[in-house]
């Protein structure tokens, strides 16, 4: 445990500058890293086992860290709140940070050998929506979440944040090409159904009544939706009935509806 008087520690470097998103998402998949924000995060992502390389912190959340740490050889650096904010760029709303190693990718395979639901994104840009879609997924029920090259990071800070530490438990990885990635799921045998709009939709229920054995829900990004390609390479396309007047949902908002219509 390390009292925070020189800000000019190597260790810190992983914590500085956190609200620079292009910087983050360059040199966290790179270098191997991401961030866990506060004790009930890092206790999820220890449990995922993961390996911390560092933590950053207020004393008073020490007696938390220390039982989830327990003798791991892990630099601890302590400081006053008014130090964190300055070092890291934004308010520590929950006191506690650690810098930890990046899991290996899973195999697409092996992500899908036991799966029956899974969540699909297409280039969803949102940290916010990514961490809201894999904690509906958490708690829901769906299997995996798989996502497209041009996703965003579901292991930067925010999105793990937001999930509530659930992209650490949810089975997920990243595909290497698209929509040609979609093959596998078909090839293991899912049905892949691209949540849109579309004059030939089904609706969400009558599709979920008589739905196939495995089944890999489709969503697309914030603004555009679904690319063409990939509802092109879908099997179905399905839409949520609407009323009020109002054509879609968030796509966060969606993914909730869609996963529970597709795991009760």
């Amino acid at each position: 445990m390390t009292d925070l008087t020189d800000r000019s520690d190597p260790g810190l470097a992983d914590y500085s500058r956190l609200t620079d998103v292009a910087l983050r998402r360059r040199s966290e998949p790179a270098g191997g890293l991401y961030i866990a924000e506060s004790t009930k995060v890092i206790q999820r992502a220890l449990a995922a086992g993961h390996r911390p390389r560092s933590v950053l912190t207020l004393e008073k959340w020490l007696p938390d860290l220390d039982p989830m740490l327990g003798d791991a050889d892990v630099p601890c650096f302590v400081a006053p709140a008014e130090v964190l904010e300055e070092l890291t760029g934004f308010h520590l709303h929950r006191g506690a940070l650690a810098a930890m190693h990046r899991p290996e990718p899973v195999p697409v395979a092996e992500l899908l050998r036991d799966a029956t639901r899974v969540v699909v994104l297409e280039d969803i840009v949102d940290h916010t929506n990514v961490g809201a879609i894999f904690r509906s997924a958490a708690a829901l029920g769906a299997d995996a979440v798989l996502v497209s090259p041009s996703c965003a990071d579901p292991l930067y800070r925010r999105s793990v944040r937001v999930s509530m530490g659930t992209v650490l438990q949810v089975p997920w990885t990243r595909l290497h090409s698209w929509p040609g990635g979609l093959d596998e799921l078909r090839e293991a045998g899912f049905t892949v159904a691209a949540l849109a709009l579309s004059d030939d939709a089904v609706p969400l229920d009558a599709f979920a009544a008589t739905a196939p054995p495995r089944v890999a829900l489709l969503l697309g990004t914030e603004g555009d939706g679904l690319t063409s390609h990939a509802l092109d390479a879908a099997d179905v396309v399905v839409t949520i009935p609407m009323r009020g007047g109002v054509d879609s949902l968030n796509v966060a908002s969606a993914s909730a509806v869609a996963i529970w219509a597709l795991t009760h």
